[in-house]
């Protein structure tokens, strides 16, 4: 574990990498399931604040192994059983996930045990990991002992998280805190330690291929959501529309992700990794939220939600024009140019998600506004096509920026 060639040609994926993925789809499943649930029965505050602490630590859990695999993926019998350890570390993080959102919504003690022990399961085999790093590649001892160190840290911390008896909110507080302890350890390791020697196209790759298993879950619970409608109440028009809003926003979003490849740009700014990394954790939220939103939208069309239909297409607005507005400023911060279409992009995409809510709101059937959601992606890659566009003269792209 010397660590890996960081211009190393056509690195990709691995096969482990991709099964330690399947597991994500777990968890982010059951965070969807649980938000739509909570959304549908009118509990707003303890949906987002379930959902939040949720898709985070599912989140970070993620990052911390993905790059730590572009950096010392040996993928010998050691770092195999070490990897499966963090998988089922995940899988048990999802089983408490809806007893840890039933807690905030009820109020009271967080009942975060089951949660707190498939955390520590997955970080305790990282910690391992990064230790064996620290052995076996003398040059990067320092970085390695601090990764280590700010995690093995933040395990004790939220060990005693679960027997602290307080609110809920105080004990959301204690989470934000050993939240930022484990994330200042990359930001030491990294600027102060001599780093890592991490990949930028396979780190990109790597959040790409999560981004669409997250953009997939939707998929499946919508499908799974209006499945339990048909058979309770048979096909009908919204049923049918709520089926092609989901898959026609699932593709435009993609779209928008994929609209320009962030590998090279990564490559070309190292230095601003961790705007890249970061940034991404509420990307990741706001699509799984958008699955959620889809749920909600099947609990209406039984007729199991408390929410209108102006609730319900916000539902799904608001995680999309966040989407939308976070892949957007993620290029912007990545390169340092092109604000300009971004702005003008993203404005125009939240025109056509206002004018949904306005219309649903305006007794415009839900399905319908749905329909009208998803031409907001289409909007933000045609008018970014269109921007770049102008600046072209005779085939070739004129330096100005877009």
């Amino acid at each position: 574990m010397r660590g890996r060639d960081p211009h190393e040609v056509h690195r990709v994926a691995t096969p482990l990498e991709l099964l330690f993925d399947l597991t994500f789809v777990v968890a982010f499943g059951v965070a969807a399931s649980q938000f739509a649930h909570l959304l549908a029965e009118g509990h707003l505050g303890g949906a987002l604040a379930g959902f939040c602490f949720a898709t985070f630590a599912v989140s970070w859990a993620w990052i911390n192994f993905s790059w730590f695999a572009s950096a010392y993926d040996t993928d010998d019998w050691v770092y195999r059983l070490t990897t499966m350890i963090q998988m089922v570390g995940v899988l048990i993080l999802a089983l408490g996930l809806p007893q840890l959102a039933a807690s905030i919504d009820h109020g009271g003690h967080l009942d975060n045990r089951i949660v707190v022990a498939g955390y520590v399961v997955m970080r305790i085999a990282l910690v391992a990991q990064w230790l064996r790093a620290a052995y076996e590649d003398p040059p990067r001892r320092a970085a390695c002992l601090t990764y280590a160190g700010a995690v093995a840290v933040a395990q004790l911390g939220w060990i005693a998280s679960i027997f602290v008896d307080t609110s809920v909110t105080v004990s959301l507080v204690i989470a934000a805190l050993l939240a930022l302890t484990e994330m200042s350890g990359p930001l030491v390791a990294e600027r102060r330690m001599g780093g890592t020697p991490w990949h930028a196209h396979h780190i990109a790759e790597r959040y790409g291929l999560l981004a669409i298993i997250a953009l997939g879950e939707g998929v499946v619970g919508t499908v799974a959501s209006l499945t339990a409608a048909v058979e309770e109440l048979g096909w009908s028009t919204d049923t049918v529309l709520v089926a092609v809003a989901g898959t026609a926003l699932t593709f435009g979003m993609w779209w928008v992700y994929f609209a320009e490849p962030f590998g090279p740009l990564l490559h070309e700014r190292r230095q601003r990794s961790f705007t890249f990394g970061y940034l991404h954790i509420p990307v990741f939220g706001a699509i799984v939220a958008t699955g959620a939103g889809l749920h909600t939208a099947a609990y209406y069309i039984e007729h199991h939600s408390a929410l209108g239909a102006t609730g319900t297409v916000l539902s799904v607005a608001v995680p999309v024009g966040v989407y939308i507005l976070l892949v957007a400023a993620s290029r912007v911060l990545l390169t340092g140019d092109r604000a300009p279409t971004a702005v003008l992009s993203t404005t125009l995409s939240a025109v056509v998600l206002v004018a949904a809510v306005v219309a649903a709101a305006a007794g415009v059937p839900m399905a319908w506004c749905l329909l009208i959601v998803t031409a907001a992606p289409v909007v933000t890659v045609a008018s970014r096509a269109w921007l770049a566009g102008r600046f072209v003269r005779n085939g070739a792209r004129v330096s100005r920026p877009v």
